[in-house]
């Protein structure tokens, strides 16, 4: 039955709200899960917006920098009512992740380092490796078509292995799209894709049911929203420069996630090697085996991959002496990232919404971000080898390799790829191999 001949109801706020707090609770299995969560619930099961307007929404967040999952929860839930909406929707699909992560955060730093732990996270840091190199293989099936894209993939890939950085590779990609589409456009083929390869229809410009009242384009209020936008993205950032100083952690935690926030095209896997460097390497908030920890438990817990941002805020509070319960301290600190992580997000859905809402289709930026998703494919297979580095080899190439851990990773990505195990049952199985193999085998 088509949208005209039954259209969606429309739900009451106490009702979105509810759905958006289950959702928030619920949203595991990575963005494609996320937004096949969204799907049933919202177009299948409530019918609170059409198959049409839900792939129009879904293609424009995927133009976006940031969590797609994210997005489209905000930008439904401002479509349903208003920036209220939006905001409620966005925000609880990030704050149980975030409540969740300020407790495991707590478990980590008290008792991480016992033996038990220690053997669950054996066992998921190597489903960790396949679940990176499974979204680089789905992202490539549905990208890589032809060899000029594969070339891009390549040469992404030799390029951040070489140092490049990943916003000069995200841009050179892009021109490189818009180059080789006025010279050959049937390189470049429309339809709408989660970003891990999901399909979920072609892309649809008309949709018969209308444009709520609130979601009318309108150049007044369009500005208004740019600069209160504008106010409290710089003002937010002030706020903590000035209070708490230029080389005080929360100021740096601020800047620094407001950068990566912009950078994260293609997803949380694409922006991990940035986000790992700098964690690391230039500031040593971190290291590398807590940050490894991280993404294991980022990959096991609800909401998007890019929360590790708020274990990462939690660690790097905990372990800085700021005059503060180390608990308390790693939670300001959790949220501050946590914070600047998705403020860009709300931005651009409440800024750009109205405005894709009126003109229904963005064609030429097509060849472009199918380039970018090329390179960003390149980029997740070079963190899938960084991160197997060190799981597998721990101590180094010249020690033995973990043979039993690369097995574990192996077997993980057959069952995802081939047999489309879900996440949880996988994890939950692996980290209780590990537990078995790593307290009662050795």
């Amino acid at each position: 039955m088509s949208d005209t001949q039954n259209p969606p109801a429309s739900p009451t706020f106490t009702q979105a709200l509810k759905l958006w707090l289950k959702i928030g609770c619920i949203s595991f299995g990575g963005p494609a899960g996320q937004i096949a969560l969204m799907h049933k619930e919202l177009v299948e099961d409530k019918r609170w917006i059409s198959e049409n307007r839900f792939l129009h929404a879904l293609n424009y967040c995927m133009i976006l920098p940031g969590p797609e999952a994210q997005q489209l929860a905000t930008y439904i839930g401002w479509l349903l009512h208003g920036r209220w909406g939006g905001l409620i929707a966005g925000g609880l699909f990030v704050l149980p992740s975030l409540l969740l992560f300020w407790l495991l955060g707590w478990l980590y730093m008290s008792f991480g380092q016992l033996p038990s732990a220690q053997a669950i996270l054996w066992g998921i840091k190597p489903v960790v490796v396949a679940l990176v190199l499974a979204a680089a293989w789905r992202l490539a099936s549905k990208t890589l078509k032809n060899n000029h894209l594969r070339a891009i993939s390549l040469a992404a890939l030799l390029a951040i292995v070489a140092g490049l950085g990943f916003v000069w590779i995200v841009l050179a990609a892009a021109l490189l799209g818009i180059v080789l589409y006025r010279r050959q456009p049937s390189l470049f083929k429309a339809g709408g894709h989660g970003s891990s390869g999901k399909s979920y229809g072609a892309s649809v410009i008309d949709d018969h049911t209308p444009i709520p009242a609130h979601a009318h384009y309108q150049p007044q209020t369009w500005r208004k929203a740019l600069l209160v936008s504008l106010v409290l993205w710089v003002g937010s950032l002030s706020a903590v420069f000035f209070v708490f100083g230029q080389t005080h952690l929360y100021n740096h935690i601020a800047q620094f996630f407001s950068k990566a926030a912009l950078l994260t095209f293609g997803g949380a896997y694409a922006v991990l090697p940035y986000v790992n460097h700098a964690m690391v390497v230039d500031y040593q908030w971190l290291s590398q085996a807590q940050m490894m920890d991280g993404l294991a438990l980022g990959e096991s817990t609800p909401g998007p991959l890019i929360m590790i941002v708020a274990f990462v805020g939690f660690v790097a509070g905990w372990q800085q002496h700021l005059g503060l319960d180390p608990m308390l301290n790693a939670m300001i600190a959790s949220s501050l990232a946590t914070f600047f992580t998705f403020l860009p997000s709300f931005i651009f859905i409440f800024l750009g919404a109205p405005v894709v809402e009126a003109t229904r289709h963005l064609p030429k930026l097509h060849a472009p971000l199918t380039a970018i998703s090329a390179a960003i494919v390149g980029v997740i297979v070079n963190l899938a080898l960084f991160m197997a580095y060190h799981v597998f080899w721990p101590q180094g190439f010249g020690q033995t390799a973990d043979y039993l851990a690369l097995l574990l990773s192996v077997t993980a990505f057959v069952a995802l790829v081939r047999f489309n195990i879900g996440v949880i049952p996988l994890l939950a199985v692996c980290a209780s191999l590990g537990f078995v193999v790593k307290q009662w085998l050795y």
